[in-house]
């Protein structure tokens, strides 16, 4: 579904089965943020088709992590003249301890060639000007991608409407956690895509999650 000029959202919502949302940034960018798990891969390029982008529009995928709910399905697009990106701290991760994930979900280890590692600051995709952040917590490399032009953040699983990502899995620090969602609040953000649960839309909404996730969530963690 296009939710902004050049940005599409899809949300997922299905309770009973574990995935997350992905997004596509259309125009010159050409990126997917997030695929998902394998099995749904099929269905979220169906629901893109609809939206008039083809499977061979994508040109770049961002990962946000290496977590299979997000990372799985990267698999099935690696080596089809796309550049896969996610932050060089998170590749580490996902290449050693990281990988122990797999096997606790009974996930086959992808056979993904990241071959754009990202570092913090400035990268640009398809002429368009982003900001990489290194927002741990999470995970030890995560990340969320900042649209200065547009406003607009993909927080990963580091922030989601009115809670957080859970910092119990290996590599998972609450402490810095919390210092990766204050660090994010500073942001001049409108609007904010999470890697599960609902989109949040304008400035004042985005600034107020912040703030009861930081009274409310934070003292729970």
């Amino acid at each position: 579904m296009k939710i902004a000029e050049d940005i599409y959202v899809y949300e997922w919502t299905n309770p009973m089965e574990n995935n997350c949302n992905s997004f596509y940034i259309g125009g010159t960018v050409r990126a997917l943020i997030d695929p998902g798990l394998k099995r749904f891969l099929p269905d979220l390029l169906k629901s893109m088709e609809s939206d008039g982008i083809s499977r061979d529009d994508i040109r770049h995928v961002v990962l946000t992590h290496s977590h299979p709910d997000h990372f799985e399905a990267s698999e099935l697009l690696s080596g089809r003249n796309v550049l896969i990106a996610m932050h060089r701290q998170e590749i580490s991760f996902h290449t050693g301890t990281g990988a122990i994930l797999y096997n606790w979900f009974g996930i086959d280890y992808p056979k993904t060639e990241i071959n754009m590692p990202l570092e913090s600051g400035e990268v640009m995709l398809g002429g368009e000007s982003f900001q990489i952040l290194l927002v741990p917590g999470h995970s030890p490399g995560s990340l969320a991608l900042y649209w200065p032009e547009k406003k607009a953040l993909f927080s990963g699983d580091v922030i989601f409407d009115r809670n957080v990502g859970r910092s119990d899995f290996p590599g998972g620090d609450t402490q810095l956690l919390k210092k990766s969602i204050r660090a994010l609040s500073g942001l001049d953000t409108e609007i904010l895509f999470p890697g599960h649960m609902g989109i949040i839309e304008g400035g004042d909404a985005v600034k107020r999650n912040f703030e009861i996730v930081i009274r409310q969530i934070f003292p729970y963690m």
